[in-house]
């Protein structure tokens, strides 16, 4: 179906989470894929989904270069670019794998140009931070409403920060790569601290975590501007920034049980990191041009 991509469902996926992540609607993916079950999502199963316009605003949607028909397959998930990624200046070397995932046709990737391996890189960067972000408002609803997932969705959103780790690696090397699934683990830690002391209504411990939150988004901004010459440090600095921003800024609506705030302010925490997906990705095609 033209503007729609085919996803393999993974565990924890919920219709919700898929809706927010690709900007579109449950009633849009059920209305894609009769018979399924929103209540019992089968993990492995391939459903249709239709991403909104505006969530791939600068790349047009071409199933050619989409999940399953091209480089997000969600087995590349868990491991990230691995076993023949892209590496050396960005050439393949057996082709994008982890597991059960690999492009379909291997000489199609090879003839890529730059610009559509931008487009892909953009559409991995895009499915990470959109995790990321999904994951932490769960982590946040659990800690303010003591849901019982609360465990399993910190240890999701834990894994997010693997996740980034293991799509870098293929290019920065593993030092690289776990320096900085150490600092963004310290991002989604402290997050959560802030969290339960605003909940306790602790004004003391709130300044003081939110500080430590500033200075470990200014270390990830300094550590990706040190490492790719097409990165700044001062633009990362400013887009993590505003990240901290609409995340406290969503957390104070919730307190103040103003939750039609809460979900819009969600939708911009969603655009925002859609943007940082983009910079994100344009650095590293920048960086790692196709020969």
């Amino acid at each position: 179906m033209n503007g729609t991509i085919r996803y393999t469902v993974r565990p924890y996926d919920t219709l919700w989470m898929l809706a927010q992540v690709f900007n579109t609607t449950v009633e849009s993916i059920m209305e894609l894929n009769p018979g399924v079950d929103p209540r019992n999502l089968q993990v492995g199963r391939v459903i249709t989904i239709r991403p909104g316009f505006q969530y791939y605003s600068s790349y047009p949607i071409d199933n050619n270069n989409m999940m399953n028909d091209g480089m997000m397959h969600n087995g590349m998930m868990n491991g990230g670019m691995m076993n023949g990624g892209m590496m050396n200046g960005g050439m393949m070397n057996g082709g994008m794998m982890h597991n059960d995932m690999m492009y379909d046709d291997m000489d199609d990737i090879m003839d890529d140009d730059n610009s559509e391996m931008l487009a892909d890189l953009t559409e991995y960067f895009i499915m990470l931070w959109g995790q990321h972000v999904m994951w932490t408002r769960l982590v946040m609803l659990g800690i303010l409403f003591d849901l019982p997932e609360l465990e399993y969705s910190t240890q999701r959103l834990l894994r997010t920060a693997t996740d980034f780790a293991d799509a870098l690696r293929p290019f920065y090397g593993d030092e690289a790569a776990q320096t900085f699934e150490n600092l963004f683990r310290q991002h989604i830690t402290i997050a959560a601290e802030l969290v339960e002391a605003a909940n306790a209504s602790d004004t003391n411990q709130v300044d003081a975590i939110w500080q430590r939150w500033v200075n470990n988004a200014n270390e990830i901004a300094e550590f990706l501007g040190n490492i790719n010459p097409y990165w700044s440090t001062e633009d990362w600095s400013a887009m993590l920034m505003e990240h901290l921003e609409l995340l406290s800024d969503n957390l104070t609506y919730m307190l103040e049980q103003n939750y039609q705030a809460a979900v819009d302010g969600f939708d911009d925490i969603v655009m925002q990191a859609m943007e940082m997906a983009e910079m994100m990705a344009e650095g590293i095609a920048m960086q790692f041009p196709i020969n």
